[in-house]
């Protein structure tokens, strides 16, 4: 059969290639160590849980609007409001079936054949794969440690060509952690409009930052795109639920695009997602937080011992970008070796870009302590 051509634009996403390979491992008998995926290792709320099984209960499966379920849309925009201090309306929210949808629907809005999206390398894979699905070009500019891994509104000035409609940033970033301020949300932006372009901002890992709140582009910034999810911070990966914020105009638009795209969000996830802000689940992931944030302390002493070097502490996520450069100069091969003998999995700096790509790792810090010690000895013993 022939594929698409657009197909050649794909990449594999080689994490879950390394996440079937340690499962193999430990159907064979061996104790690996999951350190690749960027799932939290902590279980959905039982508030939520308990929601989700009333509304299946009451016989909450059909369809709801394509923007969602009215009730999530309010508290949603009530969130914002409570947390960030920002007007957004939900007239303005979509729920979607996960942050993918939310991408998927902002840039088939934005992106057109041989039109450019630019972001920072390294970055999430899925968001160049989305701009070239829709036909663009994704444009990735190496940002290192000196710009904390992001993209700058001087960078993205510079890289503004003719095709260019729009930039993409997250905040906090996956594979970095790495966190934008307000201010720096707001020149990206100024850049974008003065332009003629739109800014797309990734928050779904807003909830997770450490010793900060990370501030969000609904705050500064009425006419950027703000990609959401419940999957990070609320830990409803498995449920499928995320939001776009779009500005008042394209409301619209995103609404006939996800008519056509996917109907709507699962509605017993979202029924069950009305939990998700009530003041004793929110305590419960408090508590979560600061437990990550033990995590990234500990790894960030730790990682050292084995050579390696994390130029930027990062301060949201749960991922460190480690610079592996001291013991190899093939992180595919290292992290598979790693792997093979020390049976620990982590995930190789070339799924995120290739600015030094083949230098560095993602470590994303979704187990305990103790299993955290135990792949430190377990590599330095390697």
């Amino acid at each position: 059969m022939k594929l698409a051509e657009r197909m050649q634009a794909i990449a594999p996403f080689r994490v879950m290639a390394i996440l079937e390979a340690a499962r193999a491992r430990e159907a064979a008998g061996h104790d690996v160590i999951h350190l690749e995926v960027g799932e939290p290792d902590f279980g959905t709320p039982p508030a939520i849980i308990e929601a989700g099984r009333r509304a299946l209960a009451e016989g909450q499966t059909f369809y709801s609007a394509a923007q969602g379920l009215p009730a999530l849309r309010e508290a949603i925009a009530r969130w914002y409001a409570d947390r960030y201090g920002a007007d957004v309306s939900p007239e303005r929210i979509l729920v979607t079936p996960g942050a993918s949808g939310a991408l998927m629907v902002a840039l088939a809005m934005l992106v057109g054949g041989g039109d450019e999206v630019v972001m920072a390398d390294p970055t999430y894979p899925c968001n160049r794969h989305f701009v070239s699905l829709y036909g663009g070009t994704p444009v990735t500019l190496a940002a290192g440690p000196e710009s904390r891994y992001q993209l700058t509104a001087a960078m993205l000035a510079e890289a503004w060509g003719e095709r260019t409609v729009a930039a993409m940033v997250a905040s906090p970033a996956n594979p970095t952690g790495g966190v934008l301020t307000a201010a720096e949300i707001q020149t990206l932006a100024e850049v974008c409009r003065a332009k003629g372009g739109t800014l797309i901002v990734d928050e779904i890992y807003h909830g997770l930052s450490y010793g900060l709140d990370a501030a969000s582009a609904s705050q500064v910034a009425d006419d950027a795109l703000v990609v959401n999810s419940f999957s990070k911070y609320f830990q409803m990966t498995g449920w499928r639920l995320g939001w776009l914020v779009v500005p008042e105009a394209l409301a619209e638009p995103a609404t006939r695009l996800a008519q056509n795209l996917y109907l709507c969000a699962p509605t017993p996830a979202q029924a069950a997602a009305l939990a998700a802000f009530e003041p004793d689940t929110i305590a419960l992931l408090e508590q979560r937080r600061a437990e990550f944030a033990r995590r990234r302390d500990f790894l960030v002493d730790a990682l050292p011992r084995l050579g390696w070097t994390v130029p930027v502490v990062p301060d949201g996520a749960f991922y460190l970008y480690a610079d592996v450069s001291a013991v190899t100069d093939d992180s595919l091969a290292y992290c598979a070796r790693l792997l093979e003998e020390a049976n620990v999995a982590i995930t190789p700096g070339l799924d995120f870009g290739s600015y030094r790509a083949d230098k560095h790792v993602r470590i994303a810090y979704t187990t305990g302590v103790d299993r955290l010690a135990e792949a430190v000895e377990r590599i330095a013993r390697l």
